[in-house]
């Protein structure tokens, strides 16, 4: 593998020094691939109206063909930090209008390219905001063929296609999850739920790997709706993860919600250790886990 700065006129910053990851990697074999630590583009999906795509101009990189806001990673630079920073740079996108759903990765051992596919939650104007752009659109799913594509996102396009209408939720039983840690729970319920919130908010951010989930991809970010009952009702809301407050049962409110997923077409993981419960929201269609599934250690 060799490291090579870029010549005049190639792919750079147009605002200002060069980062140590704008650089081409040379494998053995010659093949050039741009990002020293890597590079991650994002694929912003809008159900109303698309996913957004960037035409790239004539001298860069496969230049004049159509792909994904995206760029080389800095140093230490995450998949999903990467690829929001450089659709920011690149198509004016804002960090706080789209969530990550899931990341996948294409790596030949010496670089590797992340897309993160992400749901758009707020409405945006794409901008074309630096000279690697020759112009942003919203292409339907269906016509995203029929556009000149990279040759990477081409490659990639029909896995991440099959994976725009998958939209996986990850529902805990708090009550048992935390009946399952000896830390004085049955001291302070909604304190125990509490502290466990806030773990699955780090796992969130973090991701789930997809064999967790039986899916293709690499990484994904299930939305998690945690169900408390009792003296947890009481409990505080974090971000990342949805409370569901049961009138009654926990049991029965996990149900309810199991059927309502499922019903919609979600892809349900249930984490509990009770077996009868188990069995209710497997004749659903779900999947069920006990507590040591979410690897919150």
């Amino acid at each position: 593998m060799t490291i090579v700065s870029p010549a005049p006129g190639e792919p750079r910053r147009p605002d200002g020094p060069r980062d140590p990851g704008d650089a081409w990697v040379i494998a053995d074999d010659g093949t050039k691939y741009w990002g020293r630590f890597g590079a991650a583009g994002l694929l912003a999906f809008d159900p109303e109206r698309g996913v957004l795509l960037q035409h790239r101009v004539a001298w860069s990189h496969f230049g004049d063909t159509w792909g994904l806001p995206g760029g080389a990673r800095h140093q230490d630079e995450s998949a999903c930090e990467g690829a929001l920073r450089e659709s920011a740079e690149e198509a004016g996108v804002p960090a706080s209008a789209v969530r990550p759903r899931l990341i996948s990765l294409y790596d030949v051992g010496v670089w590797s390219y992340a897309t993160v596919v992400a749901d758009v939650i707020e409405p945006f104007q794409a901008v074309i905001s630096d000279p690697e752009s020759r112009e942003l659109a919203w292409v339907p799913v269906d016509a995203v063929d029929s556009y000149p594509l990279h040759p990477g996102f081409a490659a990639s396009w029909p896995l991440l296609r099959s994976l725009l209408q998958v939209h996986p939720v990850v529902v805990v039983d708090a009550a048992n999850v935390v009946g399952s840690v000896p830390d004085g729970w049955w001291k302070d319920r909604a304190g125990a739920t509490a502290r466990l919130l806030e773990r699955l908010r780090v796992r969130a951010v973090r991701g789930m790997d997809a064999g967790r989930l039986d899916l293709r991809a690499d990484v994904w970010f299930p939305e998690v709706r945690v169900v408390v009952e009792g003296q947890a009702r009481a409990v505080e809301e974090v971000p990342g993860v949805a409370v569901v407050r049961a009138d009654a049962e926990g049991d029965d409110a996990i149900v309810a919600e199991v059927a309502a997923l499922t019903a919609a077409g979600r892809r349900v993981v249930v984490v509990t250790s009770d077996r009868e419960l188990r069995a209710r929201v497997g004749a659903l269609g779900a999947a069920a886990h006990g507590p040591s599934w979410l690897d919150l250690d």
